[in-house]
């Protein structure tokens, strides 16, 4: 198999509801919006996080956004009153974790120096 690219898909009970937080997260309005209960984020690395109304599963989604700098983001995020759940520094990354207003999973996290 041959990837060319990739789409990460959350799961959110009503878009409108919870289009100013991922505004917020991604410091801007969505790229795309390809219908009516779909926002899309284009990635500078390649990619794009979709963001979709699905009663169903929504709150159940996980994401893992790779950052440059986390205190920068986390700081920036503050601003919005957005703070993580969890922190964590490992040998590797280090992480914070988000919860979005549905319950999802977003993970930011920032390689140690070296080891990516």
């Amino acid at each position: 198999m041959t990837l060319t690219n990739v789409l990460a898909g959350i799961a959110v009970e009503d878009l409108g509801n919870s289009l100013v937080w991922y505004e917020y997260l991604f410091g801007r309005p969505a790229d795309a919006r390809t219908m009516s209960d779909v926002a899309e984020w284009k990635l500078p690395g390649g990619g794009w996080v979709h963001v979709m109304t699905d009663q169903d599963r929504a709150g159940a989604s996980v994401t893992m956004l790779i950052v440059d700098d986390i205190a920068d983001e986390l700081a920036r995020l503050e601003m919005h009153g957005i703070k993580p759940v969890a922190k964590a520094i490992g040998d590797f990354f280090k992480t914070a974790k988000l919860r979005d207003p549905d319950g999802n999973l977003i993970i930011l996290s920032q390689p140690q120096q070296g080891t990516y």
